[in-house]
C-alpha cells in the first residue's frame, strides 16, 4: 500500500468541488478554510469550488480542476470541497494515471466515496475517509476534529467512541450532542485486525460491476490481512440496505471478509415491516462480527479512516475503540 507523505507545517492544501459546490454556505465554509489556516496550512482553491447548483460544473470540468491539483507540485494535500449526489458523472473523465504518478492524500466524505475507494482499489494508494474542506467550521473544534488534523500531520492517533453525538443540527457553533453514544454489536464483543475498506454504501453500490469496481483485485491483493468493511449509511432504507449487501455478496467484495462496521444512519427509514438495518446485517452474515451506530460518517462526531490502512477495532458494552497503522 503507497502511503503519500502526511502534512508539514506550512503546507499547502488543494481543494476541488467533484460533486456539489459550496455556494450555498459560504460564511460557513470561509470559517472552516480560517481554522485550517490557524493550524499552519495554505489553501487553493480551484475556480468551480464556490459555484452553486447540485453540481459544482460539467463532469469534463470537474475531472480538469481535480487534475490541476494532483498535478500542482505544489498542493501536498487535496480535500474535497463538499458532498453531493452526482460525483459519479466525473469518473470517466479523471486522469487515473496522473494520480498514480503523483500519490499524495485524498480525501472527503459522503460523494467523494467514489474517488477514494477508486484511488485506494486501483492504485494501491491510500486514503482518507474523514472530513470535506467545509468542516471546520468551528471556533472550538471538537476532539474528533483535531484527532482528524493529527493524522493528517502523520500522527495516527488511537481514535476511541465518543460520549454523545448530535441528533438535530441546531443553528450553533460547534455540534449540538445530546444523544448517547452506543456502539451496537450484533454478535457479541468484537475483537478484529484487517486491511480496512468502504465508504458511504449510497456512493459504494453504484460502482458495482462497473469499470471503476476494483474490490477483487485489492482483496485478492490483502487477502492475508483478512477485509474489514465499514460502511456510512446516508438514506438508504433498511430494504434497500440488505439489497445492496446481497449484490456485493453476490460479486463476492466479501470473499475475505473479518467484520463489518457501520456507522450511525443519517437518514435512517426501517421499512413498514419492521425490517431493520440490524436485521438486514444479521440475516446477510449470521456470526460474522458486527458493529452498528459507529462513531463514523454522516452523524457527528465521527473518526478518521484510513482505507487500505490495518485497523483493529474492539467494541465492547457499547464502547469501542479503532486503531490504525500502516
Amino acid at each position: 500500500m503507497n502511503h503519500p507523505k502526511f502534512l508539514e507545517n506550512n503546507a499547502t492544501i488543494g481543494i476541488t468541488a467533484p460533486s456539489a459546490g459550496v455556494g450555498y454556505k459560504i460564511p460557513e465554509f470561509e470559517k472552516s478554510l480560517q481554522t485550517l489556516k490557524n493550524y499552519g496550512y495554505n489553501i487553493i482553491e480551484t475556480k468551480s469550488v464556490r459555484n452553486k447548483g447540485i453540481t459544482s460544473t460539467t463532469p469534463q470540468e470537474r475531472a480538469q480542476e481535480l487534475d490541476e491539483l494532483v498535478t500542482n507540485n505544489n498542493v501536498d494535500m487535496i480535500v474535497s470541497a463538499t458532498g453531493g449526489d452526482f460525483l459519479l458523472e466525473m469518473l470517466p473523465y479523471i486522469n487515473w494515471q496522473h494520480i498514480k504518478e503523483n500519490p499524495k492524500w485524498i480525501m472527503g466524505y459522503s460523494d467523494p466515496t467514489s474517488i477514494l475507494y477508486i484511488t485506494t482499489t486501483k492504485l494501491d494508494i491510500a486514503t482518507i475517509y474523514g472530513c470535506n474542506a467545509g468542516s471546520y467550521d468551528q471556533e472550538k473544534l471538537h476532539q474528533s476534529l483535531k484527532n482528524n488534523l493529527e493524522i493528517l500531520s502523520g500522527n495516527i492517533v488511537d481514535q476511541h467512541s465518543f460520549d454523545y453525538y448530535q441528533k438535530e443540527q441546531l443553528d450553533q457553533d460547534g455540534y449540538n450532542l445530546t444523544e448517547k453514544v452506543y456502539w451496537e454489536t450484533i454478535n457479541g464483543n468484537v475483537d478484529i485486525k484487517g486491511r480496512i475498506i468502504g465508504g458511504c454504501i449510497d456512493c459504494l453500490k453504484d460502482l458495482l460491476g462497473t469499470p471503476y469496481d476494483y474490490t477483487h483485485q485489492f482483496i485478492e491483493k490483502y487477502k492475508e490481512d483478512g477485509i474489514i468493511w465499514y460502511f456510512d449509511i446516508f438514506e438508504l432504507s433498511a430494504e434497500e440496505f440488505y439489497r445492496t449487501l446481497f449484490q456485493m455478496r453476490q460479486a463476492n467484495w466479501f470473499k475475505y471478509i473479518k467484520g463489518i462496521i457501520v456507522g450511525r444512519v443519517a437518514i435512517p427509514r426501517n421499512s413498514y415491516e419492521d425490517f431493520t438495518y440490524q436485521i438486514a446485517l444479521k440475516r446477510m452474515f449470521k456470526d460474522l462480527p458486527i458493529i452498528m451506530n459507529a462513531d463514523i460518517g454522516h452523524v457527528p462526531p465521527k473518526m478518521t479512516i484510513i482505507n487500505g490502512s490495518i485497523a483493529h477495532i474492539t467494541c465492547k458494552d457499547g464502547k469501542g475503540a479503532i486503531k490504525q497503522e500502516l
